[in-house]
């Protein structure tokens, strides 16, 4: 049976007193999901195991059947991002962030407050790459909003420590440490120290550029360091789906569903304007939500599964706004699931609804928490668990039990 995959980024929480102790997938009204569930089966997946906090990449690599531990989420951010890579190359995703200055290493934000305009993005960007030196060639590419790829030609080694990756939370993400060595080994030891300079180098020019200096006027954060993240310098061979399709926009997903040979579909995202990001994420939503359909009603027949990732479920986690989270649930419940549902009875499509993480509100940061799992079999309602809400609490007496992330394509049945 054909099967369609939805990954709600980071939409699993903890219980919270703004929603009455519910978390916002309890609280939220969504009549679509919750038919989904009444008909079909649930479970809770520790997408890793029950002590390490997964990121997108890791989580989403063992989703799709391979080893986390080998995941290097530069290489996925890269390929996504359209980026040519050849082995040896050291590839690392980055964010445009605040710190105080280098010499306390206080680290105020990791997002630059996520305020950060297209513009201003593209102009901090084209900065760094006109004045910034290194002794091997280098390139830097900002993506969308705060993200952007840092590429080093020439052969590195990626054994190499993140800079603050902050899946922590953001309390524990306080400080600015720059990139170690991970073994002995010389290489590495060159790649940290080039990933240092770049980093030192980026200080310099950011500080005092004009963007920076009038964002600060503004009583914005300024966007006055580069964090690095993920560094891989050789393209891992992934179990491929070639008979799938995938709908996305973000480069990790653009990247894993091309390395997994997936045709994907993607829309230009637009550009930020304002600095009311949460105005522009539910028009994204709406876009999203849109061209997904669009999509989906006119290719279906010609692939075997398809791989969609709703990205905007995670942010409010990060921001500790449990309302707006409530509402992006509510909104693609109502906008997406209510045409999942009828898609998925009419062309007799297997639905799979899961999380990547737990996103927490209260933490700000992704957490070790199981996330809850759905399947939705139109052909074999009579098989169903009897659960009727897809949440976090209902999820624990589902009959899939509670298993981890290197099963999920067992028991989804992707492998087959």
């Amino acid at each position: 049976m054909k099967k369609i995959l939805i990954i709600l980024d980071g939409a699993s929480d903890l219980p919270n007193k703004i929603l009455d102790n519910k978390t916002p997938l309890e609280y939220a009204y969504t009549p679509n999901l919750d038919y989904l569930t009444k008909n079909g089966k649930l479970g809770l997946m520790y997408p890793l195991d029950k002590k390490t906090i997964p990121g997108s990449d890791n989580s989403l690599i063992a989703i799709f059947g391979n080893n986390p531990q080998k995941c290097r989420r530069g290489i996925y951010e890269a390929v996504g991002a359209g980026l040519k890579l050849k082995k040896g190359n050291l590839a690392l995703r980055t964010n445009f962030a605040t710190i105080e200055n280098l010499e306390s290493k206080k680290l105020l934000d990791r997002r630059a407050g996520r305020t950060l305009t297209t513009e201003e993005a593209k102009e901090l960007t084209e900065a760094i790459n006109k004045n910034l030196k290194l002794p091997c060639r280098f390139e830097f590419k900002s993506t969308i909003e705060h993200r952007g790829v840092l590429i080093l030609r020439g052969i590195h080694s990626d054994k190499i420590s993140s800079v603050n990756s902050g899946w922590a939370g953001a309390d524990k993400a306080s400080k600015f440490e720059f990139s170690k060595p991970l073994d002995k080994d010389l290489d590495s030891k060159k790649s940290s120290s080039l990933i240092n300079s770049f980093i030192s180098q980026s200080y310099k020019i950011l500080k005092n550029h004009p963007i920076n200096q009038i964002r600060k006027k503004k009583g914005l954060f300024p966007a006055n360091i580069i964090l690095t993240r993920g560094a891989g310098s050789e393209i891992p061979k992934i179990r491929k789906y070639s008979k799938w399709m995938s709908i996305n926009s973000m480069p990790l997903e653009m990247g894993i569903a091309k390395l997994s040979d997936m045709h994907n579909f993607s829309f230009k995202i637009p550009e930020i304007k304002s600095m009311d990001i949460y105005n522009y994420l539910y028009k994204l939503l709406d876009k999203k939500i849109g061209y997904s359909i669009k999509i989906l009603k006119r290719n279906h027949k010609y692939f075997n599964g398809c791989y969609i990732q709703i990205k905007e479920t995670d942010i409010p986690g990060h921001d500790n706004k449990p309302l707006d989270k409530k509402r992006i649930i509510e909104i693609i419940d109502e906008k997406f699931f209510k045409f999942i549902k009828e898609f998925s009875i009419k062309n007799k499509w297997e639905v799979i609804v899961a999380c990547d993480h737990s996103t927490p509100c209260e933490l700000k940061g992704h957490s070790n928490h199981p996330v809850p799992i759905l399947i939705f079999n139109p052909e074999k309602i009579e098989s169903r668990d009897y659960t009727h809400r897809f949440n976090e609490i209902e999820a624990r007496m589902g009959s899939l039990k509670t298993f981890y992330g290197k099963d999920f394509v067992k028991i989804t049945g992707l492998d087959k």
